[in-house]
């Protein structure tokens, strides 16, 4: 569970991004902060895996603070989504290395699409010991100009174009099938983000499942491309 702080001085924002997170699975609302000492506070008391950061502060500019988020809490993520539109906070939130920028107002849409995204990625930086150019390449996707074949808003919440692409040339090779733990080692992820992709693709009718019984233990589900044959 990603557990999420959001730093944010109008109640009214931050009652509207919890209400997102918590439609969210994986996510879970760590506190709510109005200003940048109730953040630090936050931080010292309670688990907080990202943080959602305004840049606007009553106390503090938010990227003033990302120096100090960087040295004292390393382990930690941040979003800023803000208002702020200047080019200068955005060098600045790169440089202290910050996984996404909202540009406010936010919808609901594209909130849950950047957090899944996110998810994604933390769960293929989890999920092996070693990386290979598979995992990096899905890392850093979001920054490649890549052709889909459909746009985000027309995926169910959990996939998304990029990672789908990849899954679909995983697949297209995979004539001796494969089940969701040997496709998630393939894509660097893990069996459940996996098995999500692959599930979805056979609703669209471009993979089929279909159970592979073994010696010992319960049969498995292996998938398919759509057009092979599962061979009796």
């Amino acid at each position: 569970m990603i557990k999420v702080l959001i730093a944010e001085d109008d109640f009214r924002i931050a009652a509207i991004h919890e209400s997102y997170i918590q439609k969210i699975q994986g996510f879970q609302v760590a506190g709510k902060a109005k200003n940048a000492k109730e953040m630090w506070e936050a931080l010292e008391n309670d688990q907080v895996d990202l943080i959602l950061l305004d840049v606007y502060m009553p106390d503090e500019l938010g990227t003033n603070l990302l120096p100090l988020l960087r040295e004292r809490y390393p382990g930690v993520d941040v979003i800023i989504i803000t208002a702020a539109t200047e080019t200068m906070l955005l060098r600045d939130a790169l440089h202290y290395g910050v996984v996404h920028y909202l540009i406010k107002p936010v919808t609901a849409q594209k909130f849950t699409q950047v957090l899944t995204e996110y998810k994604e990625k933390v769960d293929i930086i989890n999920s092996k010991d070693e990386v290979n150019q598979t995992m990096i390449d899905l890392f850093f996707g979001q920054m490649q100009e890549e052709p889909k074949q459909k746009s985000d808003r027309d995926l169910p919440t959990g996939i998304n174009s990029i990672t789908l692409e990849k899954v679909k040339t995983l697949m297209a090779s995979e004539n001796n099938g494969i089940t969701a733990e040997e496709l998630g080692e393939k894509m660097g992820a893990s069996r459940t983000t996996a098995r999500r992709y692959v599930e979805y693709l056979v609703t669209t009718g471009e993979c089929r499942a279909e159970l592979a019984y073994g010696i010992i233990g319960r049969p498995e589900r292996k998938y398919y491309p759509a057009n092979k044959q599962v061979e009796s």
